[in-house]
């Protein structure tokens, strides 16, 4: 437990009354009403951490709607996923983000020069959401459909710095510690092993000359899928369509907000399911790792002199790998103090493997700078008004077709 403030405010979690939290946001529920997003896949349907999502849900009144933007691969995997989404007492919309209806409207969109059918996954899913969500709601939040210890205080959280009038922030990233109590593990390699040694090394080791470094080495947790955000500001932001998404939206939000309306809000402990590593940059963490480093690129690329070149990846691998060596005699330190199981020689493995992935992701870059950004919904909405209407009747004739009911 501390005090400590960052350059964006910290909300610690002292003594936070949920009960309370949820009252005012139910109060503001007419002058700001507050929407939910949980994008999914399919497969999570048939696991638990979903099951208890939607059961604590059920013990939330502060939401007015769920949006749920999943892809599935057949019309029986959408009507199963619309029957359990039938639990949920609050109003809610399944959008089949792959389904012939949503697929048929991103491919006309093309006749106007907004060709968006090479993207795919959680990044366009989560775009799809956002737009709806925006239609009928001031204050939008998001989250992972894998978290296995949800409660119904994460939306809360999320959500009261900004529907509050008092405090009235544009976006709250969430923040927690990814230890498992019960297995006595610790867990967020990602972030502990590559997005913390990686920010360090270009700020501290490199001084690459971008404030924005500042500000993302400001949160706590960068990598966490759990944020809020007014629907003004979703509206004018690009969303990043691979795994740089929380990355690139941090950055996307440092350029349309200020640092007073910007915060960040302790959600506790926190655990969800774990990718595998994989054996090189296509598969699982590496994949990852290579993506969020591209997006690391490219904005360093945008925001700064630094020039990207072979010898500045060369630099930074072989520093980033000193300082993830360093973190993992820390981070053993914390473990064995707080008896928890900790093998050192994996999480060695883990940074060796993550410092290949920096020079290949590295010179596929300076290949092929590429930009996997969304286009933000302003200028969508310029060109085709009534998209987000066109795509709520989409998910309506959807559940209608497949499930026997509307939303």
């Amino acid at each position: 437990m501390d005090f400590h403030q960052e350059d964006i405010t910290t909300i610690h979690d002292f003594c936070i009354d949920v009960n309370k939290l949820e009252e005012k946001i139910k109060q503001l529920e007419k002058k700001r009403p507050a929407c939910l997003i949980i994008p999914i896949l399919y497969e999570e349907v048939e696991k638990r951490p979903l099951q208890q999502i939607v059961e604590e849900l059920n013990k939330c009144n502060c939401v007015k709607q769920i949006i749920i933007p999943m892809a599935a691969d057949n019309p029986e995997q959408y009507a199963k996923a619309a029957q359990f989404f039938s639990q949920l007492k609050t109003d809610h919309m399944l959008i089949w983000c792959n389904g012939k209806r949503v697929q048929k409207i991103i491919d006309d969109m093309k006749e106007i020069d907004l060709d968006l059918t090479g993207f795919r996954g959680k990044g366009m899913d989560a775009w799809l959401g956002l737009g709806v969500a925006s239609l009928n709601s001031y204050a939008i939040a998001l989250h992972d459909a894998d978290i296995v210890n949800y409660t119904s205080s994460i939306p809360l959280k999320l959500l009261y710095p900004i529907v509050s009038r008092d405090l009235n922030f544009f976006f709250n990233k969430g923040y927690y510690a990814r230890v498992n109590l019960d297995k006595k593990t610790m867990h967020g390699r990602v972030y502990r092993l590559f997005v913390q040694p990686l920010m360090d090394t270009l700020h501290k080791e490199l001084r690459c000359d971008s404030e924005i470094l500042d500000y993302f080495r400001s949160f706590r947790y960068t990598l966490s899928g759990e944020f809020a955000m007014t629907s003004d500001l979703a509206l004018n932001i690009r969303i990043p369509a691979d795994w740089g998404l929380e990355v690139g939206l941090l950055a996307e939000v440092y350029r349309n907000a200020t640092y007073k309306r910007v915060c960040q809000t302790d959600l506790g402990f926190y655990d969800h399911k774990h990718k595998k590593l994989g054996q090189d940059r296509t598969e699982g963490l590496c994949k990852m790792t290579g993506d969020i480093f591209s997006t690391f690129l490219r904005i360093i690329t945008e925001s700064s002199t630094t020039p990207i070149s072979h010898s500045l990846l060369h630099s930074v691998q072989v520093k980033y790998k000193r300082r993830g060596q360093d973190l993992i005699r820390k981070y053993y330190t914390d473990a064995l103090f707080n008896g928890l199981n900790f093998n050192r020689h994996e999480e060695e493995t883990y940074v060796d493997m993550f410092s290949k992935v920096i020079m290949k992701s590295g010179e596929e870059y300076l290949d092929k700078p590429h930009d996997m950004l969304l286009p933000d919904w302003t200028r969508v909405l310029s060109a085709i008004p009534d998209l987000r209407e066109q795509i709520c009747y989409a998910a309506r004739e959807d559940a209608r077709e497949f499930n026997g009911n509307v939303f």
